[in-house]
């Protein structure tokens, strides 16, 4: 049976070097939102350099967050024909693959993309019963379900087509399961009508292990307000989202931290952004 350490939050991020940044952010908004837990943060990573690894560290260390690097192994690289499918890098398959790097001492781990904003704690979903699942994931419905029906038929699914940027994994269950050879696999066949790569992989392999969550929250498109709130007949307002909403995802582009975005709430992610950067400026 699973086991679960009700004292240690573990979170993993599969990240280059661009997005140390927002991961920055990321992890400050996790910790100001969850100050009575103990968090550590894993990330597997292919081509960051030595000095931004130690520089997120000590940022960790400001934040009282554990930061521990992981180089993918050579192993599981992906050969570099299966990597070139829109222009998307490899780290996004490392989440996939994570049961075979981390440590055979964990059992469950949160998977988190680094363009997000944490607001409310994150413990009920480290708790989560996952009912013999392998992955806990939500799906983006819109107002109507019809982008799950277009992907089943693209993608010759059933279920419900779940984001991949937040996720509850069943590490020892993915240890037993996801194998290198199925992915490439499922990459070679799909290779024409992948969209979101590692998406469509997840959801084409392992759909069936998926337990569906709460987009609104769980995994809250930001770019969505209005979809959101036409759905719950005006229910779901900023002020429902800010009491109950976990995770803002910033999905799509153009990103909050870029000029041109003019989504909702990029005021809020401003303002983390601003408070993490001050406290990068301040020595230890």
């Amino acid at each position: 049976m699973e086991n679960i350490n009700d004292n240690l939050i573990e979170i993993l991020v599969t990240i280059d070097q661009n997005y140390i940044k927002p991961l920055e952010v990321m992890m400050y908004s996790l910790k100001l939102n969850n100050l009575q837990q103990q968090m550590r943060v894993w990330i597997i990573y292919d081509n960051i350099s030595a000095p931004a690894l130690t520089a997120l560290q000590n940022f960790g260390q400001k934040i009282d967050i554990q930061v521990e690097a992981l180089a993918m192994n050579a192993d599981f690289t992906f050969p570099e024909s299966l990597l070139n499918l829109h222009d998307y890098p490899q780290e996004m398959y490392f989440r996939l693959l994570s049961g075979k790097i981390l440590p055979s001492k964990l059992h469950r781990i949160i998977y988190l993309d680094p363009d997000i904003l944490i607001i409310n704690s994150i413990k009920p979903l480290w708790d989560l019963d996952l009912q013999g699942k392998m992955f806990a994931a939500a799906a983006h419905e819109g107002l109507t379900d019809i982008m799950s029906s277009i992907n089943n038929i693209r993608l010759g699914t059933t279920t419900a087509y779940f984001n991949s940027g937040i996720m509850l994994m069943n590490l020892d269950q993915m240890r037993q399961k996801v194998k290198l050879d199925d992915l490439i696999d499922a990459i070679n066949k799909h290779h024409d009508t992948l969209i979101l790569p590692d998406q469509d992989i997840l959801n084409y392999l392992y759909g069936e292990d998926i337990l569906q969550i709460p987009e609104t929250k769980w995994n809250y498109d930001a770019r969505a307000y209005s979809v959101y709130l036409t759905r719950s007949a005006g229910e779901d307002n900023l002020e429902w989202v800010m009491q109950n909403t976990s995770i803002l995802h910033f999905c799509g582009k153009p990103k909050p931290w870029q000029k041109e975005n003019h989504s909702r709430f990029k005021v809020l992610y401003l303002n983390y952004q601003q408070m993490t950067n001050n406290l990068t400026k301040v020595k230890k």
